[in-house]
This record gives structure tokens, C-alpha cells and sequence, in this order.
């Protein structure tokens, strides 16, 4: 019998112990706060141009350590490519038909792996544009408001990495460039 007492009582020192080690870290799964700001602003022979959304989905998974972001597990983050208006209808349908949005609805951003710590990440995953999946890492600045936490970034990239071929307009005279520059603030807020 008493045998069996130290080892029931080994047992749940050894629980204590582990439960211990985990005090002040937790998972928590986070979705994306109304109004996010996602931005694509490139050039051409004409002008600069920009098309904007605050129409996004996501959801992901973040360890907090001592109410500070320590990493996150999983994310995910789309949103309907023809959600992205300029403010010039020639624009958006030029911008559509070379983003294929017949086909393919919607823009998509899978994180893969988020290294960093404080306010300072860097951010790899998968970007689908177009229907074309390309590995992407970009900095990353996270800060806290509230209960959300904030996250802002740029990425600089080219359309010709997700084989989308620059659009022209007026005959070809006016050529968008190859490089774009896609930015975003995003809040994410604890699910309830």
C-alpha cells in the first residue's frame, strides 16, 4: 500500500511540475478585426496607381507568453480580389482581367512560419495571386491596442512572379511596371 502512495504521489509531483512549466503561456485563437487595409500600388509610363480593400477574412492561432505574442501557430488571410478598387473603373477592369478574377476569386496569404520577437517578425508563407501559389517573407511590426493586436508590413514583389503579365492600355502606349508593392495593417482580435 505504500508503495502504491509514492507512486501515485511521484506521479502527481510529476503533473504539478509539467503544469508549472506552462504557467503563463497559452494558445488563443485570434480573427481579423473589422476594417483591415490592404493596398497594391505599382506605376506605369502614365502615373502611379493604387488599388485598396478593408474587406478581408482570417483566422490564427497565437501563443502568448505572459500576455506578449511569442509566435503564431497558423494564419490565414484572403479576401475577394475584385474586393481591390482604385477609384477608376478602367483601372479595376484592367486591374480583374490581368488578376484572372474569373477564375480565380480570391487573393490568399497562408503563413508558414513567423520568426522574430517584441514588436520586430518576419513573416514567410504561401501567396496565391492569380492562381499562382509563390513563397513570400517580408518584415513584420506587431503592436498591442487593447485586445487586439496589430500587425503592419509591406511586401515588395513583381507581377511576373505570379506570371501575371503587365497590363497595357491605349494600344499598349501605356505599360504598368513589373513591380508592385503590396502593404497592410491588420488587427486581429481574440474569437469569441
Amino acid at each position: 500500500m505504500m508503495k502504491i502512495s509514492k507512486i501515485k504521489s511521484a506521479y502527481l509531483l510529476a503533473i504539478l511540475i509539467f503544469l508549472g512549466c506552462q504557467v503563463g503561456i497559452s494558445q488563443t485563437k485570434y480573427v481579423i478585426a473589422s476594417a483591415p487595409m490592404l493596398k497594391i500600388e505599382g506605376g506605369s509610363t502614365l502615373h502611379d496607381w493604387h488599388m485598396e480593400t478593408n474587406q478581408a477574412k482570417g483566422e490564427g492561432v497565437f501563443l502568448l507568453e505572459a500576455g506578449k505574442l511569442k509566435t503564431v501557430q497558423s494564419l490565414n488571410i484572403s479576401f475577394q480580389a475584385e474586393s481591390l478598387k482604385s477609384g477608376t473603373s478602367g483601372l479595376d477592369k484592367n486591374a480583374y482581367k490581368a488578376l484572372k478574377t474569373g477564375s480565380y476569386k480570391e487573393i490568399k496569404f497562408t503563413l508558414r512560419e513567423l520568426t522574430g520577437s517584441g514588436s520586430s517578425f518576419t513573416a514567410k508563407g504561401d501567396l496565391r495571386i492569380a492562381g499562382a501559389t509563390k513563397s513570400v517573407s517580408f518584415p513584420v511590426k506587431m503592436t498591442p491596442a487593447g485586445n487586439q493586436l496589430i500587425f503592419e508590413g509591406e511586401l515588395s514583389t513583381k507581377l511576373t512572379y505570379f506570371y501575371i503579365e503587365p497590363p497595357t492600355a491605349l494600344l499598349g502606349t501605356v505599360k504598368t511596371d513589373d513591380e508592385i508593392k503590396i502593404s497592410f495593417k491588420t488587427g486581429f482580435q481574440p474569437s469569441i
